[in-house]
């Protein structure tokens, strides 16, 4: 059994280890499953020798990767009324591995380029995006923006952060409590394109939106 859970909490390290290139929910993701793995093989070993520690393993990673946020039927509606909202609009509307809701805002909706003004064709998203968090107080918001690799790190990460900060800002003066939002911005270290073409770089320019409900803590 002591076999076992050291090979499992090597390449649970290892897994960790290798977040250096994920986003945040990606790493939340990787993370939690690691954890998950390392509590669901000990409590399988304990139940039934290096088979349960396998098994055990294998569910408590799914656990972890999932278990700190829950998918309930508040966000699976918004989820669909953004969806309807955005229908056309180039916006991704996604439910991510751990359970969050993400838009993804491409740059020819939420801003032009070099600048942090919400443009305003960006603005109905936004009003229909509060409304659904309004109706669900508990869940909490993460905005990330990312600029494609035009100019320097001193211009794209604080224009980055500045493009965050006026999602947030719509957002309160839409009701939703600033307490409820946490932003972050990536600059050019995360494309999702080479940004080697004009339609790449645009591709780079983008807001990311996270709505997540987490568990309610164990009583």
């Amino acid at each position: 059994m002591r076999t076992q859970l050291t090979v499992i909490a090597a390449a649970v390290a290892f897994t960790i280890s290798g977040c250096a290139n994920m986003t945040e929910t990606q790493k939340g993701t990787a993370k939690g499953a690691g954890i998950g793995a390392v509590a669901g093989a000990v409590v399988g070993a304990v139940a039934g020798g290096s088979k349960g520690a396998a098994i055990g393993a294998a569910v408590g990673g799914v656990a972890g990767g999932v278990g700190g946020n829950i998918w309930s039927k508040r966000m699976q509606e918004q989820k669909r009324q953004m969806e309807e909202a955005t229908a056309g609009t180039g916006v991704q509307v996604s439910q991510t591995a751990d359970n969050q809701l993400k838009l993804d805002i491409p740059s020819d909706i939420s801003f032009d380029s070099g600048r942090a003004d919400i443009k305003s064709n960006f603005r109905p998203i936004l009003d229909n995006f509060a409304n659904g968090l309004n109706s669900n107080p508990a869940a909490t918001v993460t905005v990330i923006g990312h600029t494609d690799s035009s100019g320097n790190d001193a211009i794209n990460n604080p224009l980055s952060v500045n493009r965050a900060a006026s999602v947030r800002d719509y957002l309160s003066s839409r009701g939703v409590a600033t307490a409820r939002v946490s932003i972050d911005g990536r600059g050019s270290r995360e494309p999702v394109a080479a940004n080697d073409t004009p339609a790449n770089r645009a591709k780079n320019r983008r807001v990311e939106i996270y709505v997540a409900e987490p568990q309610p803590a164990a009583q």
